[in-house]
């Protein structure tokens, strides 16, 4: 992902309470893909992209209807 990406992905993980920071590949690099880690220290960090990414969807799973808006026809009133 890039910058403008991952700050979305940020907004959305600490909205669902999901671990994690966003941060770029190569510090020097922000240009540069970005990914999801355990922590800031860019020494000891571990990638959990993936493990977000899982959590997200979790969170948004098919048990049941979703809130807001589905996928389907609007119809106009005859005679428009």
């Amino acid at each position: 992902m890039d910058a403008q990406q991952a700050r979305r992905v940020d907004a959305v993980l600490r909205q669902l309470n999901i671990p994690g920071v966003v941060a770029p590949e190569d510090p020097d690099n922000p240009a540069g893909p970005w990914r999801v880690y355990d922590s800031a220290d860019y020494r000891t960090r571990h990638d959990v992209t993936a493990d977000a990414l899982a959590a997200v969807a979790a969170t948004f799973s098919d048990d049941g209807p979703a809130a807001g808006p589905q996928r389907g026809f609007v119809l106009p009133p005859s005679g428009t």
